[in-house]
């Protein structure tokens, strides 16, 4: 079942989709890079929070680091681990995602 078209997510940008992961609907965050996808549950290992400020809304400092909106942890997108901020050496937790015909599935 597709999450979301790959055009449908900006290049270098993130996504918000619902998937059932484990048995439990969650929200995920999608980032694209180029015709790569990376996906993460939308939980700050900080706080328990959600990282987007609005729904799919997602705050990105200018070297492209994912900044939780709650406390401002720094997140990078290749493995998602926390490079600055309160939950510092902790990751996202993944969630594996390819791209089949365009369109990004759980793998």
């Amino acid at each position: 079942m597709s999450l979301i078209a790959l055009s449908a997510i900006p290049d270098a940008g993130f996504a918000d989709v619902e998937a059932v992961v484990d048995g439990v609907a969650e929200s995920l965050i999608v980032h694209r890079d180029g015709d790569d996808v990376r996906a993460w549950l939308n939980i700050c290992p900080h706080a328990g929070r959600r990282l987007d400020w609005a729904p799919g809304q997602f705050l990105k400092s200018k070297d492209g680091l994912l900044i939780c909106a709650a406390h401002g942890a720094s997140f990078e997108t290749a493995a998602g681990m926390c490079v600055a901020g309160p939950c510092r050496g902790q990751s996202l937790r993944a969630v594996p995602v390819e791209v089949r015909d365009g369109e990004v599935v759980l793998a």
